[in-house]
């Protein structure tokens, strides 16, 4: 087996004096003919993290993921009737005994830090937009980032009600994106941007959720996120890009869909027939403005006046385990949607409304589809939590209603490529999303009739496809502690053939604090 896919094992042989002093002048003699480069390898290699280090998986945000991402246990049941919280590795792993002394009793709190920076190397097209209506382009670059802290509750565990937990996020959000800089409302450069309210604490979710027989059946109400639940992964925030971090930006497509940070109210129920498979489905809420500070600056506003309709959406997924530890997930699933959504070409006659000024028609039947997989196909050095993971996937939405009406995916993930660095990741991403026919139908028509202020989308030009590519590497700096640094490249921002192909550079970090 080659040398970079064998992790050398210490063995417990004697060795004489002679042996030792011999091996040692060697050794000196060569660490001083190459100390310039070996010295940085050395400190690279030899600050091995814990045995239970910290990946982007097990951000805050991704708790809900990974209790749909986690088969059933092989044998028996869970401690207590609740499935166990997740306990990532943490700057301060006890939380000054504060967070032990919680555990015990059934309440799990963590808290973290995600902050993503991203700054053109590219210039914009020059002095481009040349129009009253849209400030210049320009090359820049931009810091976003979030805190955020969970609070789970195993109640069964408290205070004896058996199967029952709740489960809740708040979040603070700060900066900007740089995507805007240079006319790209599609897909935002940092994705820890935006929704958060601009408040020290902006509610995220708060649900009880009901585990019956040994977690085959789930049942969850309350203030709750469709995408935290829906066509989503833990693994796609190992990026940064919002085209693929937190979902694949097609499942956001509508104003509708309630999303991380937001969350509507709603039900789902979960069914595991098997250990690896699972059926679920659920009712959430269409409400007008989730995303906007005047109805949801905080995400305390409970009184659902806003609601006009509901998203019922239904999702299989089978998560087998192949040969020595190769786990997967695939998920087909789909949407119908009720609350109102304008189209993006015909007006309420049946006309084109660039060209007839009216109202666009609204519809009421709204629908969508999706199938995501992920699969792990190499394991680095015998162990399971190392190796290759692929994944790949398609969205598709109403194309009479959507901005995107498909999207697909790639990526690879490589975990512990390097002997001594188990848990630093290698990430390489790739979205493809087309605009609706409709779309591009109707800014065509507003652009030769100079309707230049009407055009939808803040598009500057005609949309019709887009593409994102990021190429990434996330070191285990300490118990904890991630930083990645990482280039990202925008392909026909927002969609347009008119403006320039845009390049960044940028890290992300992310702490656990506790």
């Amino acid at each position: 087996m080659p040398a970079i896919f064998s992790c050398p094992i210490r063995q417990n042989v004697p060795i004489s004096l002679k042996e030792l002093r011999r091996y040692s002048s060697v050794f000196l003699k060569k660490l001083a003919k190459h100390w310039s480069w070996l010295l940085p390898v050395a400190l690279f290699c030899f600050a091995t993290p814990g045995a239970q280090a910290q990946v982007l998986d097990e951000i805050v945000g991704n708790e809900p993921l990974l209790r749909v991402d986690t088969p059933l246990p092989a044998h028996g049941g869970y401690t207590t009737s609740v499935p166990p919280f997740g306990r990532p590795e943490a700057l301060f792993p006890h939380g000054f005994g504060m967070t032990d002394w919680l555990r015990k009793r059934g309440i799990a709190l963590l808290l973290d830090n995600t902050n993503e920076f991203a700054g053109a190397i590219t210039p914009p097209k020059k002095n481009y937009p040349n129009s009253q209506h849209f400030a210049p382009y320009k090359q820049g670059a931009s810091n976003a980032g979030q805190y955020a802290a969970s609070l789970n509750i195993n109640w069964e565990q408290l205070i004896g009600l058996r199967g029952f937990s709740t489960h809740s996020i708040v979040v603070g959000r700060y900066g900007t994106t740089a995507n805007r800089m240079f006319g790209d409302w599609l897909n935002h450069a940092s994705e820890d941007y935006g929704g958060g309210g601009n408040v020290v604490v902006h509610l995220v979710m708060a649900y009880g959720e009901e585990d019956l027989f040994n977690g085959r059946l789930a049942i969850a109400a309350g203030r709750m996120a469709e995408m935290s639940d829906f066509q989503n992964s833990p693994l796609f925030c190992n990026f940064q890009n919002g085209s693929i971090c937190g979902r694949p930006k097609a499942a956001t497509d509508s104003s509708f869909v309630s999303g991380y940070p937001a969350a509507v109210w709603a039900g789902r129920i979960r069914v595991r027939p098997s250990r690896f498979l699972y059926i679920q489905s659920g009712l959430y809420a269409g409400e007008n403005g989730i995303y906007k500070n005047e109805q949801h600056r905080t995400g305390f506003k409970f009184n659902g006046g806003n609601i006009n309709g509901f998203r019922l959406p239904f999702e299989m997924g089978w998560e087998p385990l192949f040969g020595k530890n190769h786990p997967g997930h695939y998920k087909v699933g789909g949407v119908m949607m009720t609350a109102p959504s304008p189209d993006n070409y015909l007006d309420e006659q049946g006309r084109p409304y660039a060209l007839t000024h009216g109202r666009p028609r609204t519809r009421h039947d709204g629908y969508g589809a999706w199938f995501m997989a992920d699969q792990h196909i190499l394991n680095h050095y015998h162990s399971s939590k190392r190796g290759i993971t692929l994944l790949g996937g398609f969205l598709y939405n109403d194309k009479r209603i959507a901005l995107r009406e498909w999207e697909a995916y790639g990526a690879l993930i490589d975990r512990g490529i390097f002997c001594s660095r188990p848990f630093d990741t290698f990430g390489l991403s790739f979205t493809y999303e087309k605009i609706a026919p409709g779309v591009q139908a109707t800014e065509t028509m507003m652009l030769d009739t100079q309707q230049f202020s009407r055009l939808p989308d803040h598009a500057t030009g005609v949309q019709r496809h887009a593409a994102v590519f990021e190429v990434n590497y996330a070191i285990h700096v300490y118990r904890g502690v991630i930083f990645q640094p990482l280039l990202e490249y925008f392909f026909r921002p927002n969609g347009q053939g008119n403006l320039r192909d845009a390049a960044l550079l940028g890290f992300k970090s992310h702490i656990e604090i506790f």
